[in-house]
């Protein structure tokens, strides 16, 4: 399969952004939360150079933007790959954030030195699929019959359009509300008892507001207005949230929006909650140091909050809040999934889909679960031991594990797609900074960010129209 020569034109501004599906530290899009299932490869022979057939091993080529301890993560998965199959070797190469791995990928459309198989968060999903430049992983499974039924259905359902699976998950996650027990019972709340609507968390932050300290705290994060909207089955763009055709107009100024809005900044109006502006490690450091009651974060985070806290506290974990009497809507998945690319041979192809598969194997979702705390992508996981382990040990992440379970699919929960998605954050961030200053109302600051995501998405389109 060749490029699709045209879609090098696709206009994907996310390189100006640095924003993450699970993480937004304010730096990197590196850390975000889980996912994938099992295989063998094809081989490739190769002439040697006294002209005999050598079994020569396939090199697969990955791009990944983990870094740090998530790299080594990595690094241990594709070692034990390779010891494993001799068929196949894999290299894999850190690209830096999400954003830079993806202008290093167009640059690399007209040559053979990109990858075989890139990692890439889940708003570029999109983006991937405009392109020309993959392979759906949809073609591999009919081809070999491959089974995904123990695929966890919240996690490849976001990967999944027009009932075809184009790329497979790998990093998951969702974020869940974090709470200081010690607190709730040092202002008389029960600790076993967490908010799980607004108007209760309105009433929670004021209890825990005290000298020194205040109720809560949640970054001015793009992805959790997504899963507010989310949390009430409400999409985020028209047209089934992108999903039955291109999206063409925003919904961030809906009525579900406005009342999260309003409701949030009414908190940070009466200083129950305070503003510590955009960045998550900065929500975070303030919850660990006992300064705020309740926070926001991804699950992918819980591990570091809960042993940040050790000796100071004990951590409670709850779903995120809805709205009182929200029946329907769950939360939407984080994270990246994998990409096969089209410009290389089908030995190539082929070979990293073996390897996508033993990503996804039990056994491999189990060590890559609890050491980076990301979701297992498959649910056959919580049947290894280390997992049992993990969870006696991180209880917290039971949480995490129900709420995903909990998620019906639906167009909202499955996530909008949209090609400006990494801009469409940014205005909704500027727009809630906007509320909370003063600058417009609520409704007034999500109506302009509406028309401007809203034009955004016209531009796209009109550049990926055939």
């Amino acid at each position: 399969m060749k490029w699709n020569k045209m879609q090098l034109l696709l206009p994907f501004t996310a390189a100006t952004l640095l924003v993450g599906a699970c993480s937004n530290a304010g730096t990197t899009t590196n850390a975000a939360t889980e996912a994938n299932q099992a295989g063998t490869a094809s081989t490739a022979p190769a002439a040697s150079a006294n002209g005999d057939a050598a079994a020569e091993p396939v090199k697969v080529l990955w791009w990944h933007s983990m870094g740090g301890e998530l790299g080594k993560a990595v690094d241990q998965l594709v070692s034990d790959f390779n010891a494993s199959h001799s068929d196949i070797q894999v290299e894999a190469v850190y690209q830096g954030t999400y954003d830079e791995s993806l202008n290093k990928m167009k640059a690399s459309m007209d040559s053979k030195s990109g990858p075989s198989v890139i990692q890439v968060y889940e708003i570029g999903s999109r983006f991937m699929i405009d392109s020309g430049a993959i392979t759906p992983a949809q073609q591999f499974i009919d081809a070999e019959s491959y089974d995904t039924s123990n695929l966890e259905p919240n996690i490849a359902g976001y990967y999944n359009f027009d009932g075809k699976q184009y790329s497979m998950p790998f990093n998951t996650s969702n974020p869940i509300l974090y709470y200081n027990k010690d607190m709730f019972k040092a202002a008389g709340l029960d600790p076993e008892k967490p908010p799980a609507t607004y108007e209760e968390l309105s009433q929670t932050a004021e209890a825990l507001t005290k000298a020194g300290n205040t109720g809560a705290s949640f970054a001015i994060y793009g992805w959790f207005m997504e899963q507010f909207l989310a949390g009430q089955n409400a999409d985020y763009v028209n047209n089934g949230n992108g999903r039955d055709t291109a999206a063409t107009e925003s919904l961030v100024n809906s009525a579900q929006m406005v009342k999260t809005l309003s409701w949030w900044k009414e908190m940070v109006d009466n200083k129950t909650a305070s503003n510590l502006g955009r960045k998550t490690d900065d929500t975070k450091k303030a919850f660990i140091a006992g300064q705020v009651g309740m926070t926001m974060d991804s699950t992918a985070s819980l591990r570091g909050i809960v042993d940040g806290a050790a000796g100071k506290f004990e951590v409670g974990t709850a779903f995120m809040p809805k709205p009182a009497g929200t029946t329907d809507g769950g939360v939407i998945i984080g994270g990246a999934s994998l990409w096969i690319m089209n410009n290389k041979t089908d030995a190539e192809q082929q070979a990293a889909w073996s390897f996508i598969k033993y990503l996804a194997e039990p056994q491999t979702q189990a060590k890559w679960h609890i050491n980076t705390g990301y979701f297992p992508i498959t649910k056959l996981a919580y049947d290894e031991q280390i997992v049992k382990d993990n969870l006696a040990k991180y209880p917290q992440f039971q949480t995490a594990v129900d709420q995903l379970h909990a998620t019906k699919l639906s167009s909202a929960t499955k996530g909008a797609v949209i090609g400006v998605f990494p801009e469409a954050r940014q205005i909704v961030e500027s727009a809630i900074e906007e509320a909370f200053t003063g600058g417009k109302a609520p409704q007034a600051a999500l109506d302009h960010a509406a028309a401007q995501i809203t034009e955004k998405i016209a531009t796209y389109n009109k550049t990926t129209a055939k």
